[in-house]
């Protein structure tokens, strides 16, 4: 059985990129490094088989990084009579919670009531959910009067208001958690590489998946894979693949949009988030305090199709800022929008003309094609933990490997601290905060800020490209330091520092430093209003 070894340089990549070339056969290769993806290769090595992973951008780029920010058993869901689904959520967000403590913690939210009914009606539910995550409970739902709705969320309109429904549900960093995912695995012995997209499948004489040829975004290097299981992990890619296994392929995966805009927290200040549960459409909007900023989403929008830079339409930005206006004192605006970022969900493409997508489950499925070539899709990121674990266990049997247990439930990811946790921004780094302030010399000049209005500094960037296989200045403004999902116009400010940090870094030139300077100014525009 292989035993985790914390070294630094099984997550570089230059080191695993080598790998390709002489590793000649492979237990599991997975395509896909979002949450689901990077769950499995978690799942895969820790139990002791070969592992490659790929993603054709940066790990975490797609919808892994775009959520609400919520580890939740999905109250929405509970209304619709999911039941399995919620129960099981449930239960992954308590294993989070305890793997993760660094990226995970519990958040008050407050229901605003304006009948006495809704007010019944929410606690009853609320009572059901705090029942149904049994010893993975983390606080107690209560009826709340409307002084105390108005003291826990200052800002929300008093005008008719009649009390309001507190529970707690969990709250995360994505992007973080799939960055300390990728470590994790790589400390169990996977190779997992970023840029690196898979262009074609390969079959044996008998049609079976065999591997597949994948090229380097960097050098242009093709490489070709050889594994006894491969798995599809590209969420609402999934479709792309399936079309490379077989040409005339059926759609499995219908995009659907969720749109967020993030404002200052001055717009609901105090500790606790917002649920707003009817929405003028039936969906449920948010309001979730995140790293000093609040985060008002979501939309559900469905879509024809998928990009990796999906944009967020004039519409859904409209109905989360006049939805929010509702319920706000202080009614946000777009001048007020710091960031506006959009995610694709992938679900199951309607069969029957339906168009909503907001009563479509959330659970995963997974599907074996004739050529023995896996694929998982839906679920979302709080049960990541146990759709791998199900992908894994399919994988397993499909390729008549010899059977490992599953370990994960007991993994604690890495940078997890529970114990003397840093403050401030450096919390989400857990124990790597005291290796990136090590880096920090008298002469190194590390210290220095990458923007006066914010805390975030030049070791930080450092660290990203020689611990977390940052390699463009996207990868570190958007999901190492989660600046430009926080106030896009800072990001840009930030940007030349950053680049001028990486290009001595990866020893680039000054040509390579303009390139990514441009290249991010022109994503950075799409974020602002």
């Amino acid at each position: 059985m292989q035993e985790r070894t914390i070294h630094q340089h099984t997550f570089n990549r230059p080191v695993n990129l080598a790998q390709l070339g002489h590793v000649q056969h492979w237990d599991m290769a997975i395509i896909g490094g979002g949450a689901t993806g990077l769950g499995i290769a978690v799942d895969a090595a820790s139990r002791g088989y070969k592992t490659l992973l790929v993603e054709q951008a940066d790990f975490a780029k797609g919808t892994s990084s775009r959520s609400t920010k919520l580890v939740h058993g999905g109250v929405r869901y509970l209304a619709q009579g999911d039941i399995k689904l919620v129960y099981g959520a449930l239960k992954e967000r308590g294993i989070i919670f305890k793997n993760a403590p660094h990226l995970a913690h519990a958040q008050s939210f407050i229901i605003p009531c304006y009948t006495w009914f809704a007010q019944l009606k929410f606690l009853i539910g609320l009572k059901i959910y705090d029942w149904m995550a049994g010893k993975y409970r983390i606080g107690k739902s209560s009826l709340l009067s409307k002084e105390q709705v108005m003291t826990l969320i200052q800002g929300v309109k008093s005008d008719r208001l009649k009390g309001g429904i507190e529970y707690y549900d969990g709250q995360f960093d994505d992007a973080r958690l799939a960055i300390n995912l990728a470590q994790t695995a790589a400390e169990f012995g996977a190779t997992l590489l970023n840029y690196a997209k898979v262009t074609r499948l390969t079959k044996d004489n008998n049609g079976k998946t065999t591997g597949f040829v994948v090229v380097d975004q960097e050098s242009n290097q093709a490489y070709t894979i050889e594994a006894k299981s491969i798995i599809n992990a590209t969420g609402v890619f999934v479709d792309d693949i399936l079309t490379l296994e077989q040409a005339n392929h059926q759609a499995l995966v219908r995009p659907s949009q969720g749109v967020h805009v993030v404002v200052e927290r001055s717009f609901l200040p105090g500790k606790s988030a917002l649920m707003i549960p009817e929405t003028s459409d039936g969906r449920v909007l948010f309001g979730v305090p995140w790293h000093d900023k609040l985060v008002l989403g979501t939309t559900d929008t469905p879509l024809n199709q998928h990009s990796l830079e999906p944009r967020a339409l004039d519409s859904e930005v409209d109905f989360i800022l006049n939805t929010a206006g509702q319920y706000l004192e202080k009614k946000p605006c777009r001048k007020d929008a710091l960031s506006i970022f959009a995610g694709l969900r992938p679900l199951a493409a309607p069969k029957d003309g339906k168009e909503s997508t907001k009563e479509i489950s959330r659970d995963h499925k997974l599907i074996v094609s004739n050529s023995g070539l896996i694929t998982i899709t839906g679920g979302k990121w709080t049960t990541y933990r146990k759709m791998a674990e199900d992908t894994v266990n399919q994988a397993i049997k499909t390729a008549k490997l010899a059977y490992l247990p599953c370990k994960t439930v007991d993994i604690k990811v890495h940078g997890a601290i529970s114990a003397d946790r840093e403050k401030g921004h450096w919390a989400v780094y857990g124990s790597d905060a005291a290796k990136i302030k090590s880096l920090i010399t008298p002469e190194s000049g590390l210290d220095e800020k990458l923007h006066p209005d914010y805390p975030y500094v030049k070791a930080e960037v450092v660290w990203a490209v020689r611990g977390e296989m940052a390699r463009t200045v996207e990868d570190v403004l958007a999901r190492r330091i989660r600046m430009l999902f926080l106030d896009a116009k800072a990001a840009l400010e930030m940007a030349p520092a950053v680049a001028q940090i990486m290009a001595k870094e990866l020893d680039k030139d000054d040509h390579w430093m303009q390139e990514q300077i441009i290249q991010f100014n022109t994503l950075a525009n799409g974020y602002k209003v």
